[in-house]
């Protein structure tokens, strides 16, 4: 699968629990969606997928990608009720940056 690289970057900072690293994936006026909140920024962004890391221990394994959708669909495991689940990732990237993600079921 060919991913673009900020998504190959996301994937493997989810994996390793860096919330800076994952954070660093956003550019500085992003915006992302899930469970309903939204997180605006890259400073509320790392303290959101800090927090989420602590409490789920979310692993993510990319299974498809659709550059014309902006759209990935992702295996997540981790210590929440369902695990494995398949999420969707719909993306909005620019300049190699992500600037908006909603994650949906």
């Amino acid at each position: 699968m060919n991913l673009p690289n900020v998504i190959t970057d996301l994937a493997q900072a989810q994996n390793n629990f860096d919330s800076l690293a994952y954070s660093n994936c956003f550019s500085e006026t992003a915006i992302v969606i899930d469970e309903g909140k939204t997180h605006k920024g890259k400073a509320e962004i790392q303290q959101w997928i800090k927090k989420a890391n602590e409490e789920y221990q979310t692993m993510m394994k990319p299974i498809e990608y659709s550059a014309t959708e902006e759209m990935l669909k992702a295996e997540v495991s981790g210590n929440f009720p369902g695990s494995p689940l398949v999420l969707t990732y719909h993306l909005k990237l620019k300049d190699g940056l992500i600037q908006s993600l909603r994650i949906t079921g």
